[in-house]
């Protein structure tokens, strides 16, 4: 079987399987789980099988027409370079852990089929993303993706939370979706095809593109939606509502994913503009450094994760800003190791605590000792994501700020070089940030005193032997530093000296500030009570979520609101919180709210469509149906007049007739005399 054929079997597998378990699921009740869990296993080990063999040497591709156009051709094409198969590679792999994980995490949810089902199809549009080299083609996952996520952040529909986070998450990327597609529009009549080899080729070609600018900016909109950039990030925090295998997929391998890996595919067209760059470099800053303060200052555990992707996909956007692909990659298949195991870690805390809230696991004893698989396993990934030493996210994040290090010294043709130290200083400044909020998750999730931890039972065996697969490529996978080049384009991603100490240096100050501060706190902490939500210990994983999810805020309280549970204030006014005391109560209470920005849209687009949706809905009502019900009550009128006129006796008749003969002849015998006299 060729490599092009083995290609193509990757996302029908998975878009098989969803067929089939939307068709069989109610019917044949035993058959879901194979139909979940083998064609995405399948399609695994294929897309495995055909990057070994790519080997990353020459792009594999094959091309067939799909519909005439008249104009620019439509091609169902495969593209298949390093980028590419490894990319596909931590789909397959993510995807398999999440159906694996599913079948415990969900085992008595009614809605299981469907739910299966949909993680099948989202798979499938993603590998189609990934190996597509036709951007309609890739346009078409690119959508599925949109929709699929709407379906699954939205799985609990009957809780109010999981209604307006899927309602949210789909119109938040549909935003940027427009000018995405107007962009790949202009881009295709520029170029004369959709073919991505045949843009690339007109970029880099003398003549270039007319108009790199505006097109590389109508495709940031369509990226900062789907990778949850500022300032259409706003989504992805509140998708935490859907449940945690979602979560896990959506921020490892899937849709937020798909935004970076097409700057990187695009990357040329990009780098025509050096405009488009500072944009990109601006908005990867703020984004790191924005969501990094946001981080600290979370009660959910799962929205701490939420922002912290934000911030690990703006270091993949820094680094295309500052001109390099591969290490923008390498972070992205580091990242989507250990992003999956801390989701399905936390996964495994909540149905442990009965809660999601770090306030009330901070109030808990011997957390740890309930969940020993996820504490050790999280405890590597929460190291991989402050980037220390040797796990895999070190390597990755020191080959992002080593990227924008070689930029900033001019080494970097074509980078301006203000992008690139935009990038390099927010870079080391979320450095600092994100070793703090992942000290502080880790000291108040398992470290916490006062009652001890309720017993919920054993976790699923499933559950924790995916915890501890995806712990191999967690602590190892940094290793392939030195082979990655040979897959994605000959740059060395080894560590700079420079970058390496002042990062890693920095993310120990961070870790050890939020200790001392921890210190301060842990003590008062344990003596305010604070019940968790806890559902019954023989309850499904995904049932304490749920009413975890549903009863956060009501129970604890937001942290922005003071005295609540989760504020990090105790009623005397001292912290029990340490990232209020890192923050400061001023800064905590902007940061636990997003900086805002839903209630800055809410005030700029929201109520003025609301408002200009009210006026049109009087104006329908008082004004457009006055006439209307005028229309119709004059003729009713009229009828009702002239149906009193009909008595039905004919002397009436006759008198009228009569009546109305002598006014006639009296008005033409008028009429005649007037005339004769004249």
């Amino acid at each position: 079987m060729t490599t092009t054929t083995l290609a193509a079997l990757v996302p029908l597998l998975p878009f098989l399987g969803a067929v089939a378990g939307l068709l069989l699921g109610r019917r044949s009740p035993g058959l879901v789980q194979p139909l979940a869990v083998l064609p995405t296993v399948t399609a695994a080990v294929l897309a495995a099988l055909v990057a070994a063999r790519q080997g990353g040497d020459e792009p594999v591709t094959a091309a067939t027409e799909l519909t005439p156009t008249g104009s620019v051709p439509i091609d169902l094409a495969l593209h298949l370079d390093g980028m590419a198969v490894l990319v596909a590679v931590l789909v397959g792999v993510v995807a398999s852990c999440v159906q694996i994980y599913s079948t415990g995490y969900l085992r008595d949810d009614p809605r299981y089929p469907s739910y299966a089902a949909l993680v099948s199809l989202f798979t499938a549009a993603m590998f189609l993303v990934v190996y597509s080299g036709d951007l309609m083609v890739l346009l078409v996952g690119w959508e599925i993706m949109g929709i699929c996520s709407y379906f699954l952040v939205g799985h609990y529909w009957d809780t109010e939370v999981a209604r307006a986070a899927s309602l949210k998450a789909f119109l938040v990327t549909k935003l940027g979706d427009v000018p995405f597609l107007i962009g790949i529009f202009a881009l295709a009549s520029e170029a004369g095809t959709f073919r991505i080899s045949g843009i690339l080729n007109a970029a880099g070609s003398g003549d270039g593109l007319a108009h790199p600018t505006l097109i590389a900016l109508l495709l940031l909109a369509g990226v900062a939606g789907k990778s949850a950039q500022f300032p259409l990030h706003t989504w992805l925090p509140d998708a935490m509502a859907g449940p945690t295998p979602v979560s896990a997929l959506i921020h490892a391998a899937t849709m937020v994913a798909a935004g970076v890996y097409v700057v990187a595919r695009l990357l040329p067209v990009f780098a025509a503009s050096a405009a488009a760059l500072v944009v990109l470099a601006v908005m990867a800053a703020v984004t790191m450094v924005g969501s990094a303060l946001a981080a600290l200052a979370q009660d959910d555990i799962k929205r701490v994760l939420a922002y912290s992707t934000v911030g690990q996909l703006g270091y993949m956007t820094g680094a295309l800003a500052a001109g390099s692909r591969d290490a923008a990659v390498f972070h992205l298949l580091s990242h989507g190791a250990f992003k999956a195991l801390l989701f399905l870690a936390a996964g495994v805390v909540i149905h442990a605590a009965g809660t999601n809230s770090l306030a009330a696991m901070a109030r808990m004893g011997g957390l740890r000792h309930r969940v020993p698989d996820a504490y050790w396993t999280m405890t590597a990934a929460l190291l991989a994501l402050a980037a220390i030493p040797p796990f895999a996210g070190f390597f990755s994040k020191e080959a992002v700020l080593g990227a924008a290090e070689h930029a900033a010294t001019g080494d970097a043709e074509g980078i301006p070089a203000a992008a690139a130290w935009t990038v390099l200083v927010a870079g080391l400044a979320a450095a600092l940030l994100t070793a703090a909020y992942a000290a502080r998750l880790w000291l108040l999730a398992f470290h916490g005193r006062g009652e001890t931890a309720p017993d919920h039972g054993r976790q699923p065996v499933v559950m924790n032997a995916v915890l501890w697969l995806l712990f191999l490529p967690t602590l190892a996978f940094g290793l392939s530093v030195w082979t990655l080049p040979d897959w994605l384009g000959d740059h060395s991603l080894t560590p700079t000296l420079a970058t390496a100490v002042l990062g890693t240096g920095l993310a120990l100050v961070g870790m050890m500030a939020t200790y001392a501060a921890w210190k301060q706190t842990a003590g008062l902490a344990a003596r305010i009570p604070a019940g968790a939500v806890a559902a019954h210990p023989d309850a499904e994983p995904a049932l304490t979520e749920v009413e975890a999810e549903a009863t956060h805020e009501a129970v604890y309280g937001s942290p922005s609101d003071e005295g609540s549970a989760a504020s990090g204030a105790a009623p005397d006014g001292t912290s029990t919180d340490p990232g209020r005391i890192l923050l400061g109560p001023a800064l905590y209470r902007h940061a636990a709210r997003g900086f805002h920005v839903d209630a800055l849209y809410a005030a700029l687009f929201v109520r003025p469509v609301q408002a200009a949706a009210r006026l049109v809905r009087f104006l329908d009502r008082e004004v457009v149906e006055t006439y209307v019900r005028g229309a119709g009550t004059a003729p009713r009128l009229l009828g009702a007049a002239v149906r009193r006129a009909q008595t039905g006796n004919v002397q009436s008749y006759l008198s009228a007739l009569l009546g109305g003969a002598l006014v006639l002849a009296v008005a033409v015998v008028v009429a005649t005399t007037s005339v004769t006299g004249g």
